[in-house]
């Protein structure tokens, strides 16, 4: 409200009326000046409180639950099996079969999750593909990858091929999706060539996985044989494959890469070293070409190696936390990511499920389960805002686990 008018002045008044009126009228302007709303409409003469500014709106809301499909390997394999992760508490349900097979060890779902293909291990290696239905996988078909005992596989954003690495021979395959999710006999089959100072491990080429860039067209192959990560041109159309120049980023004689993973940016590709127990950044060159940045190691200092290897690797969907598993010590490093791509250790978890041969991270980043191949279990973690990762103590038997991908 505008100051009270003084009247006091009776005396005043009576002597000077017309300087008075004039003084009234000021008085007055000046009443409705800081009475009116800046806007120049006319105040009430009392006003409700103006209503509380809302919330800033907070992230996501983890959904009740996940899906998850899980691959086995190994003398108790039964096939792919399903199983959900409780959002809130990390509690996972009983796994249960949804597609007998053999050697089913690596997974892939199509980006929509309507189609699921897994590799067949064997001397003479195979491709299966499912559709999802419901609870359930529907068999489609399978065929040849071209050669021995597939290991790795991944589906291009488009669903028109999926790409499948032969860790035996040593060799990697295109095989064409048809519009009904089924696969056609391979279109493209490259056979890799070389060999690294490993004389039990590596008198030859060992394709072991196989990484589809989120922007550029290329295919990535660690070959643990070689020391290489071979680079391919891939024409999804055509589904062929062809050589990138520079053909190959390398990783130190004798290191067997096994795994790699993207940054979401695209601009970093992550490598873990099997046989090394080392992970390293490489940064992704304009011509597809891979520089190394830096290499760490994945066991804390003075740790026994014996018996080790480093097996899965992912990047956090945010970017900012990669993790890797190791084999043998049964433990899983943890690592912050910088803007430039580099690592730094943050943590170290031990006591994972025994020979954490996979894990897999929720789409939003906020769990991880781990498959335990030895153990036979899958245990669940909780990926803190910090990336770190605290057990939840939630764990369930799945012999033979060996893969965890989770449903788009």
């Amino acid at each position: 409200m505008g100051r009270p008018l003084n009247f006091s002045h009776t005396h005043d008044i009576m002597k000077n009326p017309q300087a008075t009126l004039a003084a009234l009228v000021l008085l007055l302007a000046g009443c409705q000046t800081q009475e009116a709303p800046k806007t120049g409409a006319v105040s009430a003469p009392e006003t409700k409180p103006a209503p509380k500014a809302k919330a800033a709106p907070k992230g996501k809301a983890a959904p009740g639950s996940y899906v998850m499909y899980v691959g086995t390997s190994g003398p108790k394999a039964q096939g792919v099996l399903r199983a959900s992760l409780d959002g809130k508490s990390g509690k996972i349900s009983a796994p249960r079969v949804v597609a007998e097979a053999k050697s089913a060890s690596y997974l892939a779902l199509s980006a929509d999750g309507k189609f699921l293909y897994s590799t067949a291990e064997g001397a003479e290696g195979a491709v299966a593909a499912y559709a999802v239905e419901g609870a359930g996988l529907r068999p489609l078909n399978s065929e040849s990858s071209k050669g021995k005992g597939p290991t790795h596989l991944a589906v291009d954003a488009a669903r028109k091929n999926v790409i499948v690495v032969n860790y035996g021979s040593g060799s990697t395959a295109c095989l064409p999706v048809k519009a009904d999710g089924s696969l056609a006999p391979a279109s493209a089959s490259v056979q890799h060539v070389g060999s690294g100072p490993n004389a039990q491990r590596q008198t030859g080429p060992h394709a072991h996985g196989v990484y589809l860039h989120p922007a550029n067209g290329r295919a990535y192959v660690p070959d643990l044989g070689t020391d290489d990560i071979f680079i391919f041109k891939l024409d999804p159309a055509k589904g062929s494959l062809e050589a990138n120049r520079p053909k190959s980023g390398r990783v130190a004689a004798g290191a067997g890469p096994r795994h790699l993973a993207f940054h979401p940016n695209g601009k970093f590709a992550y490598v873990n070293n099997e046989m090394a127990l080392s992970v390293t950044v490489f940064s992704v060159e304009r011509n597809g070409g891979l520089k190394e940045l830096q290499t760490l190691p994945t066991l804390p200092a003075g740790a026994d190696s014996k018996g080790a290897s480093t097996a899965e690797i992912f990047v956090r969907p945010d970017g900012k936390t990669l993790y890797v598993s190791n084999r043998g010590h049964d433990s899983i490093a943890v690592y912050s990511v910088a803007k430039d791509g580099k690592l730094d250790l943050i943590q170290h978890v031990l006591g994972v499920p025994a020979t954490p041969r996979g894990f897999g991270l929720t789409p939003d980043g906020r769990w991880l389960v781990c498959a335990g191949q030895k153990s036979g279990t899958l245990n669940a973690y909780k990926i803190g805002r910090d990336g770190k990762l605290t057990d939840t103590k939630q764990a369930v038997e799945a012999p033979a686990a060996a893969c965890v991908v989770f449903a788009p």
